[in-house]
């Protein structure tokens, strides 16, 4: 694709404002049609306390090279778009923390032209991946509809970005602070397919139930990538999810966890905490509720997550390469016909 090898080449260089920088590795594997995986800085920045949000983003990268791919991590930094982040630039990102501004696809543009700092969200992650290559994305949970989203139209831009957005999100459904039916039923409509990973029920983030059942069950991580690959040479634009329950011995009880999301979403609304603070709030505060077993319980689930996520990107780069010596022998044998 040449205007995707443009962007590339123009991703590559050291540019100003607007710039973004492909990692040499993530570049190298990119160019070579080999196996990426992208990464978002959020969870480093918002969702886990230092240096467990480092060491646990060192962990997840492992796993995907372990695995055989690249991972990509995707964060702002002075007002570079990084595609790919050094040992280096993970520390600063993981000591800045909160101080890193959370970026929707809407903050990208005044993150970069103020050279500020800015972690990306499972929208904004999305959205770079997709504009320099990387087909596959591994996350914890996506955002959705939040409860009294009748009364709030508080809609995670992650759903709207998955409508539009031709990347396959590996998580491990969506968190249980929020209206998972509701969620569903907006996916449904926006056309995008949403995979339970060896799961007839649509996991919750911490629990493996939610009471709400899978659209497609899918028990292999071929059969999700000839899904994927069969999207996108029929030319669907949007994304896919992949809902990989939460490892069983890491599983949170499905009721205590209702329980402690309860309560945390009634002190949100006793402290007024709205829009982007409310996610990072509820989710330390469910830490807090459990005694720390979300936390460790999040952590289990991401590490498994780019397990998963990384041999549907091994599939996918496998099957893409079968599909290119296809093509190539039968123009051969068109040529030799002739």
């Amino acid at each position: 694709n040449t205007t995707l090898q443009t962007a590339r080449q123009v991703c590559a260089g050291s540019g100003g404002i607007g710039s973004i920088r492909i990692h040499p590795d993530v570049k190298k594997a990119l160019d070579q049609n080999a196996p990426v995986v992208a990464l978002e800085s959020t969870i480093i920045s918002h969702g886990m306390p230092y240096p467990q949000n480092v060491e646990t983003a060192r962990r997840v990268e492992d796993v995907v090279r372990s695995n055989g791919a690249v991972p990509a991590t995707i964060a702002i930094l002075d007002g570079v778009v990084h595609v790919g982040l050094d040992q280096k630039q993970l520390e600063k990102l993981g000591t800045l923390g909160a101080k890193c501004r959370k970026c929707s696809r809407r903050d990208l543009g005044l993150v970069v032209s103020t050279k500020g700092n800015g972690a990306t969200t499972v929208a904004a992650t999305m959205y770079i991946a997709s504009m320099v290559g990387i087909k596959v994305f591994v996350t914890g949970g996506i955002g959705g509809a939040h409860r009294g989203v009748e009364r709030t139209l508080d809609i995670s831009a992650d759903l709207t970005e998955l409508a539009r957005t031709r990347v396959t999100v590996v998580c491990a459904g969506v968190k249980s602070i929020l209206d998972i039916p509701k969620t569903l039923e907006i996916l449904e409509t926006a056309g995008v397919p949403v995979i339970g990973y060896k799961a007839s029920e649509f996991p919750a983030f911490f629990s493996r139930k939610s009471g709400s059942k899978a659209p497609i069950r899918l028990d292999s991580t071929e059969e999700i990538a000839r899904l994927i690959v069969a999207n996108e040479e029929l030319s669907m634009q949007n994304g896919v999810i992949v809902a990989v329950p939460v490892p069983e011995k890491e599983a949170g009880n499905h009721s205590a966890i209702e329980t402690a999301t309860k309560q945390a979403l009634k002190e949100a609304d006793e402290r007024k905490i709205q829009g982007k603070d409310i996610t990072p709030f509820l989710l330390d505060r469910i830490n807090q509720i459990t005694g720390g077993h979300s936390l460790q319980a999040n952590v289990s689930l991401v590490l498994n997550n780019a397990k998963i996520g990384t041999k549907i990107a091994v599939k996918i780069s496998q099957l893409k390469r079968c599909i290119i010596t296809q093509h190539a022998i039968s123009t051969l044998l068109g040529l030799h016909s002739n």
